[in-house]
């Protein structure tokens, strides 16, 4: 905060920590009494310009999405001021949310043509996630999990393709819920690009796997039968898979790694 008022003027307070998975992000306040979150955002001060005239776009249609209202280069990257949503994370996560969460995926048909596509990380290891080295490392079950990845990023399609608006982390975590128990606000648009809205759809059926142990999810995964090609849904599964599995190596214990493992391998052909 004292980088973004000493480069801008920006006269932000501080407020308080943000809580509930928004990593690194803090509660600010405006000379005017505003509310804001601050965060660090992922990208050049190119890339977030495009990501704040796209979520413009996306509030042009109705979706509760941040508006960005300060983007600050500063000497470790670039400092996000966001509009501060209303509501709060959802105490539950039931049938209810789920829908109304994979409804709300339906506007973000056509909204990314100026954003690039993202990679799946199928043949390569991400920034930071989506790591190879540590399923190559961790036991003859994870490198048979990557020897799978390995083939589903070989074959075809090789990526996600579209000009759809693609939320990379839509999970329950990043959604707030007003007083009424309705949406208002989808967060963390830091994981943006350009491709195939679907692909949400995936990533949350994911975090419906975690958040609702032992619950019949059959319904889900009908859902997702219907209306993903097989071979999208192959696609879209293998680096959700690579990116939960990876991601438990490296900052869970044993049990959750035979957890992830045990859903990724659900759908391993």
């Amino acid at each position: 905060m004292v980088e973004v008022n000493g480069r801008t003027g920006a006269g932000l307070r501080f407020v308080g920590r943000a809580a509930d998975g928004q990593v690194g992000a803090a509660f600010v306040r405006w000379p005017d009494g505003r509310d804001g979150v601050l965060t660090r955002g992922a990208g050049s001060l190119e890339e977030l310009r495009r990501t704040a005239d796209v979520l413009e776009k996306a509030r042009d249609r109705g979706l509760p999405v941040p508006r960005y209202e300060l983007l600050a280069e500063v000497p470790a990257g670039v400092g996000v001021v966001q509009e501060r949503l209303p509501g709060r994370p959802p105490a539950e996560v039931d049938r209810p949310l789920l829908e109304t969460m994979i409804a709300l995926t339906e506007q973000f048909a056509g909204l990314a043509a100026d954003l690039p596509v993202p990679s799946m990380y199928l043949l390569e290891s991400g920034p930071g996630f989506c790591l190879h080295e540590s399923l190559r490392r961790y036991d003859d079950r994870t490198r048979r999990l990557l020897d799978w990845v390995h083939q589903v990023g070989r074959d075809e399609p090789g990526g996600m393709s579209g000009d759809d608006l693609v939320h990379l982390d839509f999970h329950t975590g990043n959604v707030l819920i007003d007083d009424a128990g309705e949406i208002s606000g989808i967060v963390d648009w830091d994981g943006i690009g350009r491709g195939d809205r679907r692909f949400a759809l995936v990533t949350l059926r994911f975090d419906a796997y975690w958040r609702l142990p032992g619950q019949s999810l059959g319904w889900f995964d009908e859902l997702l039968d219907a209306i993903l090609e097989p071979e999208l849904l192959r696609l879209y599964w293998a680096h959700m898979s690579l990116r939960q599995v990876d991601w438990a190596i490296r900052h869970h214990g044993a049990a959750d790694v035979d957890r992830w493992l045990t859903f990724a391998e659900s759908r391993v052909d």
